[in-house]
């Protein structure tokens, strides 16, 4: 229940206030049993490996593996080691149905629309997705993502997402000019209201978890 470590365990950050929260699991070594999520989350691994078994599933998240834990949805868990989870979750949105959705980073990925063309310098890149998940209302999604290298202006976020680089680099820059480069195996934050620049100058290839409201 609300007292399993899987709930309870947990480091917040500090986001503003609204539906999306997200910060860290820390999951001790042992087994728990969660009867229902409250609210719809998507749970990466960032350490350790940690089994999660629930209607028909039966799935060991490890490093990058990652999942999407509908409200409702009822799981036990078992860690071998001390294990780390980073979790996305939002409130307040369409009621769950209790579905576990695993993210498939090896699923066929298809085009997809391009970054706005006034704010690309260079040539347009070949971008593809494949979506696990939505929600019911459109506004919370995971799923899988790559593109050709391209550079892009500073634009204002109107979304959440969290990402998980699974292949090249992107070097953010931000409105005050803070610089912060990701690799492969990193796992990076986009604040909705922040404002920064891409450049990625190899082929990227990223797992997304984005809450983007109508």
């Amino acid at each position: 229940g609300e007292g399993d470590p899987f709930l309870a365990t947990r480091a917040q950050l500090p986001l503003a206030d609204g539906p999306i929260s997200a910060g860290l699991i820390a999951l001790p070594r042992g087994a728990g049993l969660v009867n229902g999520m409250p609210a719809d989350e998507f749970v990466i691994g960032v350490s350790g490996a940690v089994r999660i078994a629930g209607g028909d599933l039966d799935l060991t998240l490890g490093e990058g593996g990652s999942i999407l834990l509908r409200g409702w949805a009822a799981f036990a868990w078992t860690a071998d080691a001390d294990s780390r989870l980073l979790f996305m979750r939002r409130t307040g949105g369409p009621a769950g149905d209790g579905a576990i959705i695993p993210i498939d980073a090896d699923a066929p990925l298809a085009p997809s629309g391009a970054p706005l063309a006034e704010l690309l310098v260079g040539p347009t890149p070949q971008c593809r997705n494949h979506g696990d998940w939505k929600s019911p209302d459109g506004e919370f999604m995971a799923g899988t993502w790559d593109s050709t290298p391209y550079y892009r202006r500073a634009m204002r976020y109107g979304h959440y997402e969290l990402m998980y680089l699974l292949d090249g680099s992107v070097t953010f820059i931000d409105e005050v000019g803070a610089e912060a480069t990701f690799a492969r195996g990193d796992i990076f934050l986009v604040e909705q209201g922040a404002s920064c620049s891409w450049d990625s100058r190899v082929h990227v290839k990223k797992i997304y978890c984005i809450y983007r409201p109508a």
